[in-house]
Formats: structure tokens, C-alpha cells, sequence
């Protein structure tokens, strides 16, 4: 992997070919798509880490702590895959995903995101949710599955105020058949590796093997100098009150009410 150079940048795109934009068209959301687009520019000026597509790990010291306790993040996930048949796809949580996987290949399983925290989730996996409150800035964090043979089509992410973690968790052989592309720069995932990019680039990503892989998919604010700070600040936190973060949060508790109460009723046998 190479990594880019931050004097150097690649200019960021605002919008994806080919796929549609991952909004509503009621007024309330094209306002805020509208304070969105002002924002992007205004995060990529006042970034007090540049702007590549994928970062020098060393930005972000607390990497590496993360990366030192992963065994205890795969091990949760470990008692999670037991049940890895019923975790929804993503795009069964949030509707906007569909315009770039309408399969179960990629299946997640929540433990926060945008303002939602998932209780029943988060006592599945204590010491996962412990290790990433290390981590300035947290927003979401999931685990990511894809199944064998999974390709997400190139895409970009709706906000380039946040940036993202993949910590492999579970990673097959061959890795040269599996990885992910962000805007010209290819990563392959290893277990135990972490890698941080901005997925306001075009990237996609795949999974040829013939077995699951699975990351921790962390979302965090990205650092930014004053007033980008602030606008960013506010606009992730009213993300919340946005119609597909409110619908996705509904989703994953009609979700979560069958998992677990079907758990109980195989307890209860």
C-alpha cells in the first residue's frame, strides 16, 4: 500500500457516477444536504490532518491501541457469528445503502451510531465497546461482514467530516483476493491491522475468497481547526433528526426486538 502524499492530494469529488445520492427529496433533508455541501468544502480547507484518501496510521496514535487488543474485539465477535444467519443486511437498516447492495452480503451487526446507542448489542460485546471509547471523536461502530463473493460497486460516503476505521477481524487466504480501494490507493486487510481513510472518495470494495471477512467499522469525527470544527460538530449532531438516521435507527430496533427475543425464547426451551 502506498500512501499519499499530504502535500500532494488527490481533489475530492463531490458526488459519485453512476449511483444515485443517498438523500430524501422532502425540503427538511435538502436543506440540510444543502449546509452539507457548504460544509464538505469548508472541512476540507480547515482539516488539521490533510486530506488523503488514506492515512499514515501515525496521525493517529491511538491506533495503535486499538490494534493491541484486537484478540479481545475478535473474540466477541466470535460468539456473534453463532448467530450470523440472522444479523440484518445492511441495507435492511439503513434503506439508503440499497442504492449499492440490495443483497444480505454484507451484513452488519450495530453498536452505535449518529446519537444511537444500541444497549443489547453493547452488553454482546463490553470490551469491544471499551477498547473504541478510545477513540476521539466516536460515532459508529459495528462490525462489517461480508460474505464470500461480496463487491460493493464504487460509491463515496454522504460527509467528508468524518473518517473511517477498518480493523480486520477475520481476513481469509488468499488476501489478494479481497480488499478495498480508495480513490486510486488499494488496502488489503490484515487481522490485527488497522487502516484509516476518508470515505468521501470514491472506493469500493471486495471479497472473492471463498470465506467471510469481517472488520470493526468505525466512524469518528475528523479533526478540524476552528470554524470548521463547530459547523461539524452541529451538523453530526442534528444528523440524528435527518429522516434516513431516524428510519435506520427504527429499523435496527424492530430488529433487535426479534433477535432477542427469539434468543430468549430458545433459553426458555
Amino acid at each position: 500500500m502506498t500512501l499519499a502524499n499530504q502535500t500532494n492530494e488527490p481533489a475530492q469529488q463531490f458526488g459519485t457516477e453512476g449511483i444515485k445520492p443517498m438523500g430524501r427529496p422532502s425540503a427538511v433533508t435538502r436543506f440540510f444536504m444543502s449546509v452539507v455541501a457548504f460544509a464538505e468544502r469548508l472541512n476540507l480547507k480547515f482539516s488539521k490532518v490533510g486530506n488523503p484518501p488514506i492515512y499514515d496510521k501515525a496521525v493517529f496514535p491511538w491506533a495503535k491501541e486499538i490494534e493491541k487488543e484486537w484478540p479481545a474485539i475478535r473474540a466477541e465477535l466470535d460468539k456473534v457469528l453463532t448467530r450470523k444467519d440472522e444479523l440484518p443486511g445492511f441495507h435492511e437498516l439503513a434503506t439508503d445503502v440499497s442504492t449499492i447492495s440490495q443483497d444480505r452480503g454484507w451484513k452488519t451487526f450495530l453498536l452505535s451510531g449518529y446519537g444511537f446507542k444500541s444497549e443489547n448489542n453493547i452488553r454482546q460485546c463490553p470490551e469491544t465497546w471499551r477498547i473504541c471509547q478510545k477513540i476521539p471523536g466516536l460515532i459508529t461502530v459495528m462490525f462489517s461482514i461480508f460474505e464470500p463473493n461480496k463487491h460493493l460497486p464504487p460509491h463515496r460516503g454522504p460527509y467528508n467530516g468524518v473518517l473511517r476505521l477498518h480493523l480486520g477481524l477475520i481476513v481469509p487466504e488468499p488476501r489478494e483476493k479481497l480488499g478495498i480501494r480508495v480513490e486510486t490507493e488499494t488496502y488489503r486487510w490484515k487481522e490485527g491491522e488497522a487502516v484509516i481513510f476518508d470515505d468521501a472518495f470514491e472506493h469500493e470494495a471486495w471479497n472473492n475468497t471463498d470465506k467471510v471477512r469481517v472488520v470493526l467499522f468505525v466512524d469518528f469525527r475528523k479533526p478540524l481547526r476552528f470554524p470548521a470544527n463547530l459547523l461539524n460538530w452541529l451538523l453530526l449532531n442534528v444528523a440524528v433528526f435527518t429522516p434516513f438516521i431516524r428510519e435506520g435507527m427504527d429499523n435496527q430496533k424492530a430488529w433487535e426486538k426479534k433477535f432477542y427475543e427469539e434468543a430468549e425464547a430458545l433459553r426458555n426451551r
